[in-house]
């Protein structure tokens, strides 16, 4: 809604900075002084040190975290594969067909999920399908619950895409699978882009399904974050998820910039 006099914008701004600062900045700030900080006292942590930070980037945390970013990025990837495929198959479906194939895909979303990672870890811990102990039962997991994201993304830029760009092509001769290639998904670059930026992000911070299915070698920072805050140790913990948040954000501004680059072309 487009706010027209300035009072009305000032009352604005002061309603979101009165929501957003209590309920999103400040626990964040939160976390990040606690990360430098040797002790509690009062409201607020205090002290100052970077002890914090120097063991939250090597050794045990340094490899939960390379766990994290491989298993987010190959998560997101897979994701957004099945994710467009689907869309891209559903597009030529009736509607109602459409409807039972984009609940299929919502329905990791609809339970929790540990339930979701409950199923998994049942439906392959024995074979032929013997996943269970690996690293590629946790990036299942994440793909699994992250895939409906990709999908939403991209159904929704398919009811925006403009079909003369197809017609045309088609009409010049070009095959199906060429439209598809050099018309299509190029013209769904940013929302693509947009889709794996999201998928990343979510898999990154995922924990309760990787709680019930990482393996001793496979431990992602969000479990070791856990961990850390479960035995008392906040301020460590605090660190890791500083750590978690700088990771997830410097990858998000990288497909930012691809996406940028993607809506000019």
């Amino acid at each position: 809604m487009l706010v027209h006099s300035r009072g009305a914008r000032w009352a604005v701004w002061a309603l979101f900075l009165v929501l957003f600062l209590p309920l999103f900045a400040l626990p964040l700030l939160v976390v990040l002084g606690a990360s430098f900080a040797t002790n509690w006292s009062g409201v607020l942590p205090s002290g100052f040190t970077t002890g914090h930070y120097a063991t939250a980037t090597r050794g045990e945390a340094l490899q939960a975290l390379t766990t994290s970013l491989a298993t987010a990025a190959a998560a997101s990837l897979l994701a957004l594969v099945a994710g467009t495929w689907a869309a891209l198959a559903a597009a030529a479906l009736r509607k109602r067909h459409r409807r039972l194939m984009d609940a299929l895909f919502v329905l990791p979303l609809a339970v929790p999920s540990v339930v979701v990672g409950l199923a998994i870890l049942v439906a392959f811990s024995e074979p032929p399908f013997l996943l269970n102990g690996t690293r590629w039962i946790v990036i299942l997991a994440h793909t699994v619950l992250v895939t409906a994201f990709s999908h939403q993304s991209v159904s929704a830029a398919l009811t925006r895409l403009d079909p003369a760009y197809e017609q045309a092509a088609a009409s010049l001769g070009a095959r199906p699978a060429y439209v598809l290639w050099r018309v299509r998904l190029p013209l769904l670059l940013p929302s693509l882009t947009a889709a794996a930026g999201l998928c990343f992000a979510l898999s990154m911070g995922e924990l309760s399904a990787t709680m019930m299915l990482y393996p001793p070698d496979w431990t992602p920072l969000p479990v070791l974050i856990y961990a850390a805050t479960d035995r008392g140790a906040l301020f460590a913990g605090s660190a890791l998820a500083v750590v978690l948040m700088a990771a997830t954000l410097l990858a998000l501004f990288a497909v930012s910039r691809v996406r940028t680059k993607a809506s000019y072309r």
